[in-house]
């Protein structure tokens, strides 16, 4: 999957995957994980997610990282900020009120970049990844990210067969796998998402669970 991908969806306004609503899982667990209000949150492919606002709303300052930069600019324009533009290495960097969003490649991120980053929450990044580039996420992570650091993690599972991804099936079986070594993981909830899922209804799909996990890295 390469970048072309990704920009041509969000320059078609193809972005089905944004919802329109601060996640519920969010809000339900984030404050059970016992993360400091002060903390530096790390939000990898996060589009313009209205839970960037969210996290930044309770106290948190937050780091998110993007590809596209219509994505970007959309997220401060839609919430009427006047964002400061740097560039840092590779990327460009938007910087307003409590919220960062850099424009580039998730995998060109540093250990140093993220070194002050304590929490974690992908809602959207490992489901939007196939297998291969799954693999090097999780790897990534481990990589960059010190020991300590709590978060969430979102995922949908269903038989691939019946649908292509994005989003892609990502079962508790490859969670474990892709994070066993480097995280302890703990499923929170599982719900039947299918009636809800109108894309995945008219594309003949059987069965949809979303899956929320608590992830601390080792």
């Amino acid at each position: 999957m390469q970048p072309e991908f990704w920009h041509k969806k969000w320059e078609s306004g193809q972005i089905g995957f944004h919802l329109p609503d601060v996640n519920p899982h969010l809000q339900g667990h984030w404050p059970d994980l016992g993360v400091a209000s002060s903390a530096r949150v790390l939000v990898p492919l996060c589009g313009k997610s209205l839970d960037l606002a969210w996290l930044a709303g309770v106290g948190h300052q937050v780091l998110g990282i993007e590809l596209s930069e219509k994505a970007v600019e959309d997220f401060f324009s839609e919430h009427g900020i006047e964002p400061q533009i740097s560039e840092k290495g590779v990327f460009k960097v938007y910087r307003g009120d409590a919220i960062e969003l850099w424009c580039g490649d998730f995998f060109a991120l540093t250990a140093s970049d993220v070194g002050d980053c304590t929490a974690l929450y992908d809602r959207a990044a490992l489901i939007a990844l196939p297998p291969a580039m799954r693999e090097r996420y999780a790897a990534h992570l481990q990589q960059i990210l010190a020991p300590g650091v709590q978060g969430l993690l979102i995922t949908l599972d269903y038989d691939q067969a019946q649908m292509p991804g994005p989003p892609f099936a990502v079962g508790e079986d490859e969670v474990q796998r892709l994070l066993g070594d480097g995280w302890h993981v703990q499923v929170l909830e599982e719900q039947d998402v299918l009636e809800e899922s109108w894309k995945f209804l008219q594309a003949g799909v059987t069965r949809l669970e979303e899956r929320v996990y608590r992830v601390s890295s080792r």
